[in-house]
């Protein structure tokens, strides 16, 4: 079964940073290319940004210069670093494996497994 587990949401104030993590099944970490959405209030879900399994990554133009995702697969779990944090960026962070054949950036294409979330709450 897979599965994959959040952690590292919570209260941050404006500018501060956060990490997040995401522990995955061996089988995700071997196959798939694994991304970070984030849904605000009110918001669409969003990706902010992809790893591939060889560790290429990418990130939504909102994001970048902010975040950096990374991973470690023999410890099945993939990391998303954020600094300069605003209250634009509240919402549920997701961790999701995107696809085993390619990773991709657009908003409209769901993974093929999600994470339940983690909130990250930033206070002005």
């Amino acid at each position: 079964q897979v599965q994959l587990v959040e952690s590292g949401g919570g209260s941050v104030q404006s500018g501060g940073s956060l990490r997040l993590s995401c522990v995955g099944s061996d089988k995700i970490f071997t196959d798939y290319c694994m991304g970070w959405s984030r849904q605000a209030p009110g918001k669409e879900r969003e990706w902010i940004g992809y790893i591939s399994r060889f560790g290429d990554t990418d990130y939504a133009n909102s994001m970048k210069g902010r975040v950096r995702i990374s991973r470690d697969n023999s410890k099945r779990v993939m990391y998303l670093e954020m600094s300069d944090l605003a209250p634009d960026d509240t919402a549920i962070y997701y961790c999701a494996a995107q696809s085993r054949w390619t990773c991709f950036l657009d908003s409209t294409r769901l993974p093929d497994y999600w994470g339940q979330g983690t909130q990250v709450t930033v206070s002005s």
